[in-house]
This record gives C-alpha cells, sequence and structure tokens, in this order.
C-alpha cells in the first residue's frame, strides 16, 4: 500500500518557512507584542481592576437601562454580575473583560473597513468568502500554533487567535447589511448631492446599523467563547479557573468558572442585542406597553 500513495508531505517544508520567517521577523513581532501589552492591554487592565466593582455594577447598569429601557433587566443584569463577585472571580472578571475588549477593538477595526469594502467591490467578494469560511471552519489550534511561534506564549496570542476566531461574522454581517440598504433610498440620497463617503456614512451605515450590530454581537459572543482556549496559552482570566478544574478533576471549580463565563456572555448578549434594535423598536415596545396599559 505505502507504493499506492504519491508522497505529498508538506509538513517538513512548511515547519522550515515558518522558521525563516520566525528568524526574519520574529524582532518585529515582538516589538509589537510589547508595544500591545504596554500601551493597550496591561493599562487597560490596571484600570478596570481599580475600579470599585460597585462603579462598574452601576455603569453596567446604566448602559442596560440606556440600551433598553427596561429596569428589569438593568437589575438583572447587575445582580448577575454581582454574584461573579461573590463567586471571589471579581479579578479574573475584569482580566477577561481587558483581554475581550481590545480583542474586540481589533476585530472592528479590522472587520468593519473589509465588510464595507467587500460590499462595494464584487471581486473583492470573491476573494475572501472562500477566506472567511477556512477562517470560521478551521479548528481554533491548528492557527494557534503559527500564532504561538510568532508571538510566544500569553496574552498577545490569546488576543490574535481571538480575532482570527471573531473576525468573519463582523465582516459578513457588515456586508450584509451595507448591500441590503435600499437602493432607491441611496438613488434618492445621490440625487441630493451626496459624494460617496456621505452617503455611506450618512445612509448606509445607519440603515445597515442592525445588521452591523448583529456582527458586533456575534464577533463578542465567539471572542468570549475563546476564554478557556486563551487560558491554555497563558492568558488570565475566567478560562484559568475551568482550565484549573479540567485538570484537577474538581468540579466544582470548573462549573463555577463555567457558570461565570455564561453569566458575562449574557450580559454582554443582552447589551448588543438591545443597542443592535434600534431606537425605532424600542420606541413601539414602549408604545405598545403604553397601548396595553
Amino acid at each position: 500500500m505505502d507504493g499506492f500513495f504519491i508522497d505529498l508531505n508538506v509538513a517538513e517544508h512548511i515547519n522550515s518557512g515558518v522558521m525563516a520567517f520566525v528568524q526574519a521577523y520574529g524582532d518585529h513581532f515582538s516589538a509589537f507584542t510589547k508595544w500591545l501589552l504596554t500601551n493597550w492591554l496591561v493599562p487597560l487592565e490596571k484600570g478596570l481592576l481599580a475600579l470599585p466593582p460597585a462603579l462598574v455594577l452601576a455603569v453596567v447598569a446604566a448602559l442596560t437601562w440606556h440600551a433598553s429601557r427596561r429596569w428589569g433587566l438593568a437589575v438583572f443584569l447587575t445582580a448577575s454580575l454581582y454574584l461573579i463577585g461573590c463567586f471571589g472571580m471579581w479579578d479574573k472578571l475584569m482580566q477577561t473583560v481587558a483581554l475581550m475588549s481590545v480583542a474586540t477593538v481589533l476585530t472592528v477595526l479590522l472587520g468593519m473597513p473589509l465588510g464595507i469594502w467587500m460590499a462595494s467591490s464584487q471581486r473583492l467578494r470573491q476573494l475572501l468568502t472562500p477566506l472567511l469560511d477556512v477562517m470560521q471552519t478551521l479548528p481554533t489550534f491548528v492557527y494557534l500554533v503559527p500564532v504561538l511561534m510568532l508571538f510566544g506564549l500569553g496574552k498577545v496570542p490569546a488576543i490574535f487567535a481571538t480575532v482570527i476566531y471573531a473576525l468573519p461574522p463582523l465582516v459578513r454581517l457588515t456586508d450584509l447589511g451595507i448591500r441590503q440598504v435600499d437602493a432607491e433610498v441611496q438613488e434618492a440620497a445621490r440625487s441630493f448631492g451626496l459624494t460617496r463617503w456621505q452617503l455611506l456614512y450618512s445612509v448606509q451605515l445607519p440603515l445597515a446599523r442592525p445588521s452591523i450590530m448583529a456582527g458586533l454581537n456575534q464577533a463578542v459572543m465567539m471572542a468570549l467563547a475563546m476564554v478557556v482556549i486563551a487560558s491554555m496559552i497563558g492568558a488570565r482570566g475566567l478560562g484559568e479557573d475551568v482550565l484549573a478544574g479540567i485538570n484537577n478533576m474538581d468540579m466544582g471549580r470548573g462549573l463555577q468558572g463555567g457558570l461565570a463565563i455564561v453569566i458575562l456572555a449574557v450580559v454582554i448578549d443582552r447589551i448588543t442585542q438591545a443597542y443592535g434594535s434600534g431606537r425605532r423598536e424600542r420606541a413601539a415596545l414602549l408604545k405598545r406597553k403604553e397601548v396595553l396599559a
């Protein structure tokens, strides 16, 4: 049987190519890692840890009410986050929020421009669609290996692995939202003399907002799904307890860490969904409530 198959093993060629790339550009990646940690992640993490928990909970309550105009939801989500503090995991919660925040910002900075560009370029859409398919279907540990070789262990490779995993839904839904804007509305806007950029910022992005916010919601949820995997490569946070529970057969600690991640996911999901629903939907909901009352 050995003589039946053609030898197409490319592992050695890939390894040698990656090693050559690391040797040539490793210093640049190390410098970027230091810059990202020094200017973004570490200051944000220290700032969040320095904030009084009561202030953080008040901000969450205010954001929830502003997004949904529902005091019951605001109280429920705030109490849920307070429960994480009761578990003794407040510091790890802030570390996870800092990691997710940096990853989400990078995802938005990359994903929204790509989605906008895809909406205006059929050729780019044909080029990026299979790449996005691969990014969504490729097992996380496959692209984690080259990221670790370039950036080493720690929080930075966790951030980049999270960005790769969370990027596709934001790009796709930004592209979809802009392409679904009514052509007649765009034509009317052009007839009033709007330039291409004015059309984008004044018409297309506002009308595509629900789709873009849905993409952001999905990106944040997928970033949160990387919390446990990120803990495997040195990123601290809520995933650390889940990993420790698995390694030590400590069901209580693992379950508690998993519950904290679920709570954080619910809080973020409800707030982003409420903002994505838009003012018109919230106003219509309030009007229906007034009629029923």
